[in-house]
This record gives C-alpha cells, sequence and structure tokens, in this order.
C-alpha cells in the first residue's frame, strides 16, 4: 500500500518557513498523489475513529462535508443513525441544510464545483447542531487550521452561535502538523481526527 509518510516528514520540518499559498500546494499535490488503496483505506480507518469518539456519539446533529479533491471521505458515516447537515455556498457564506441518503432531492453542483445540497432541502438553524465535522489542508496540534483560502469556515465560527459549537478538523495524518502558520482571524477547533486517531487540542 502506497503511504505518504516520506513527503509527510518533510511537510512537517517545513511548516514554519513557508508561507500559505506554498503550504496549500505542497498539501494538495500530497494528498492528491494518494493511491486510491490508500486513500480509501484511510477514509475508512478515520471514519472508524470518529464513530469511537464521545464527541460524536453523543451528537444528534452532525454538519459535515462532500469530499472534493480526496479530501477524507466520511460518506462510510452518512447511512448512521444522525441527522447530517451539508453547506451550500451562497455568496460568501455558509448555509446549512438537511441531508440523507434517500433523500429525494438531488444534490446539486456549486459555486467550486462541490456536491452541495438542493436549495429547497430543509435548512438547519445554529442552535439545533451539535458537532461540525471541519474539512481541511490541514490541521495543527494546536486546532489551527488550513483551508483553501476562501475563509469559509473562518468567517461562520467566528461568530455567535457557531463559536460555540464542538468542531473537529478532518485530515489525513501527514497533514496533521506541529504547527501553522496562523492569521489573526484563524479560529481554533476542539479537536482533529485522523486515520490515527482523535486528538484533542
Amino acid at each position: 500500500m502506497r503511504s505518504a509518510k516520506p513527503e509527510a516528514r518533510n511537510l512537517k520540518s517545513e511548516t514554519r518557513n513557508v508561507d500559505k499559498k506554498e503550504l496549500r500546494r505542497s498539501l494538495l499535490k500530497t494528498r492528491q498523489s494518494l493511491s486510491l488503496e490508500t486513500y480509501q483505506h484511510q477514509s475508512l480507518q478515520l471514519c472508524e475513529h470518529l464513530k469511537a469518539s464521545q464527541l460524536f456519539v453523543n451528537a444528534n446533529l452532525v454538519l459535515a462535508y462532500f469530499s472534493t479533491r480526496q479530501e477524507p471521505d466520511l460518506s462510510s458515516l452518512f447511512t448512521l443513525s444522525k441527522t447530517w447537515g451539508f453547506p451550500r455556498c451562497v455568496d460568501a457564506e455558509l448555509c446549512w441544510h438537511e441531508w440523507f441518503p434517500s433523500d429525494s432531492l438531488p444534490l446539486q453542483k456549486g459555486a467550486f464545483g462541490i456536491l452541495e445540497p438542493h436549495s429547497n432541502s430543509p435548512v438547519i438553524q445554529p442552535d439545533a447542531v451539535d458537532l461540525i465535522l471541519v474539512p481541511a489542508l490541514a490541521c495543527d496540534r494546536q486546532g489551527y487550521r488550513l483551508g483553501y483560502g476562501g475563509g469559509f469556515y473562518d468567517r461562520l465560527l467566528s461568530i455567535s452561535p457557531w463559536n460555540q459549537k464542538t468542531t473537529i478538523g478532518i485530515v489525513f495524518d501527514f497533514a496533521h502538523l506541529p504547527t501553522l502558520p496562523t492569521d489573526p482571524w484563524d479560529h481554533r477547533l476542539q479537536a482533529v481526527c485522523t486515520e490515527s486517531g482523535l486528538f484533542f487540542c
């Protein structure tokens, strides 16, 4: 099975000396170089760690994402007895809608080519949310995440009541780094989950 570990060591030693743009490019290249077998295996391992976590077990309404560009695939979780919410990009904000695998309303491709719930799907109010599974290019030990640069999650998690929600960053182990370059508006997560386990920040 192919591994990303050699490049991962380089990423972990170089994060202090690169800017976010360079780091995004390097991380995305590493992630998309994973073989399909490795990608699927690590995604399933990651999901098993989530299922064993009390943060996940105790959550009734979970916000997640549809994988793009070889983000960890969470789809094996979506048949579990939870209420699931997924984002739809509306201008510069995220609007959250309920979605189930049996949903009669079709998924649609949004502005960034990512699958989104239909706009007529039920809208989720923030007070109902128990847990947010946050996609990222990388997360560090302090809970900071590196996204794609659009700022959607940073804006969401900076305002009440979203900033009170439990958040878990979702990355593969090679992208769980000791430290990341940060900006004042970056929001810290409570935990990070990889194929190696769930780590509290």
